[in-house]
């Protein structure tokens, strides 16, 4: 993880701001959903991309194949899944 210095206090409200040049740098604009992830004691941001979940297992990454003009989204495990049914079906 690279740290970069910034150091920011949570409000009475439970709010932290993200400071512009971090937000310009992760092309994160007004309105933007963020996912929460908690790993061990850190709290982990992402800019959420609803468009990128998984059909079959329901993961979201960047990594996931969009196929068939980007209608179906699917991760490395949901392919193989997928994949495995395909044969079992068309095997009959």
């Amino acid at each position: 993880m690279k740290s970069t210095g910034i150091v920011r206090k949570v409000d009475e409200l439970g709010r932290v701001v993200i400071p512009i040049e971090l937000r310009r740098t992760l092309d994160i604009n007004e309105k933007d959903s963020l996912e929460i992830y908690v790993d061990d004691d850190r709290i982990v941001l992402k800019k959420y991309k609803p468009n990128m979940t998984c059909a079959i297992t329901g993961e979201v990454s960047d990594e996931n194949l969009a196929l068939a003009n980007g209608k179906l989204i699917l991760s490395k495990e949901g392919a193989e899944q997928l994949f495995n049914e395909i044969k079992v079906n068309l095997g009959k």
